[in-house]
């Protein structure tokens, strides 16, 4: 069994049809190819893939236009992955994937260690889940307080294990407490930090966004470490490489 049909966008003919010759390798049926955004969105009604790619390019080459499609393309068929791949940060790109919920990642492209990495971030975001740049994630939250403030000591330690990529058993499991304790935590803090919109994935994620924002970087002594011998929650681990995506899980 492959490992799902794919459709791949972008301006860069080479790029585009390496991407395309990586994914074919890696068991993916590439059904369609793309340039203009508007053939973007036509791919993906013909086609149906299970993910898209998209190569943004500098934003010069129409990168807003393909951020739109990506946009259409979630609130059309939201059960469709969506990869954007970038050489720059932009925090348009980045505000409207953040909006858009699950199944979908935005990552600089320099970034990938290896293509094994590259192949497991698809997987995560075909999976369902949001996968963002670290260093991504460093240049979009710029706040100049503590968004923290408000927090208990607590909260502080759930929304850090949070950012650790922890799920809610996950994070029960690191303080010995219960999960319903942990989800009255979570209510907190997404209450605290007002985000008090949209659906608990996207609320966590925006709940990352101000830890990180305050830590500044991320693996800061703010995170919490992890016992000796204790085995990683699966939702944390993220591969090897100089900066780690971040994966949101409330499960």
């Amino acid at each position: 069994m492959g490992a799902g049909r794919a459709v791949v966008a972008g301006h860069d003919v080479l790029f585009r049809d390496g991407l395309a010759l990586l994914l074919e390798r890696a068991g993916y049926e590439v059904v369609g190819h793309a340039v203009a955004a508007t053939d973007l969105t036509a791919a993906v009604r013909d086609r149906l893939p299970d993910v898209v790619v998209i190569d943004m390019g500098p934003p010069s080459a129409g990168s807003a236009d393909h951020v739109n499609a990506a946009k259409v393309i979630r609130r059309e068929f939201p059960e469709i992955g969506i990869m954007i791949l970038a050489s720059e940060a932009e925090e348009d790109a980045l505000e409207l994937l953040l909006s858009q919920g699950k199944g979908v990642g935005y990552r600089l492209k320099q970034e990938f260690v290896d293509v094994d990495e590259f192949l497991d971030t698809l997987r995560r975001i075909t999976g369902g889940g949001p996968v963002v740049d670290a260093g991504l994630l460093r240049q979009f939250v710029t706040g100049r307080h503590d968004p923290l403030a408000r927090l208990s000591g607590r909260e502080r330690q759930v929304l850090a294990a949070m950012a650790d990529g922890r799920s809610n058993s996950g994070i029960a499991e690191r303080f010995f407490i219960s999960e319903g304790t942990v989800e009255k935590h979570v209510r907190s803090i997404l209450a605290k930090l007002d985000l008090d919109a949209g659906d608990d994935d996207h609320r966590r994620v925006l709940a990352v966004l101000r830890f990180l924002g305050a830590a500044g970087n991320i693996g800061e002594s703010r995170r919490p470490s992890r016992p000796a011998g204790r085995r990683r929650d699966r939702a944390s681990a993220s591969g090897p490489g100089p900066l780690h995506s971040t994966v949101v899980s409330s499960r």
